[in-house]
């Protein structure tokens, strides 16, 4: 049976949402990989607790509102080479995710006590999977859909589930 770590994930609007739709992505230190911030949640912590303090640990700040909240964990699987190892003994994560739009004069800072980031960007919805690695776009895809489907995001050009995203 498979063992997934417990998880929060986080996606980030810029604090001009709704008139401008920008989704932050941050580029991990230890790896070529941009992704949005997320991180374990630990023992008897819960999901929203866990939420604030990933962001502060990752990005520097924790003020945010929180927009949405999808109502059911979503779980992916490592690749096998390289993430897994280094994450043993789990197969992957499930994961709790929230949109969040940075609060006005919130100032993200990735020199963190342990900078997990080197750099960051706002981009448009569409450009997130043009940045993602292979096995996060389709759990990414879902999570997107699913805050459009709720009229929590309202971006242009967000849609379907292509080919690319899928890693083909």
């Amino acid at each position: 049976m498979k063992k997934y770590r417990p998880n929060v994930a986080v996606i980030v609007l810029s604090p001009n949402y709704p008139e401008k739709v920008e989704i932050l992505i941050a580029k991990r230190t230890d790896l070529e990989a941009w992704q949005f911030p997320q991180g374990g949640v630990d023992p008897g912590e819960d999901y929203r607790t866990a939420l604030f303090r990933e962001l502060k640990e990752e990005i520097g700040t924790d003020e945010v509102e929180i927009i949405g909240e999808m109502p059911y964990l979503m779980r992916y699987d490592f690749p096998r080479k390289g993430i897994k190892t280094k994450m043993y003994p789990y197969d992957g994560q499930e994961q709790k995710y929230f949109l969040v739009k940075l609060k006005p004069g919130a100032k993200i800072d990735l020199n963190t006590p342990t900078p997990e980031f080197r750099e960051y960007k706002f981009v448009p919805v569409e450009q997130v999977f043009e940045f993602v690695r292979h096995f996060k776009r389709p759990i990414y895809r879902r999570v997107i859909d699913y805050f459009l489907k709720k009229g929590f995001l309202t971006p242009v050009g967000a849609g379907k589930i292509t080919n690319q995203e899928k890693g083909s």
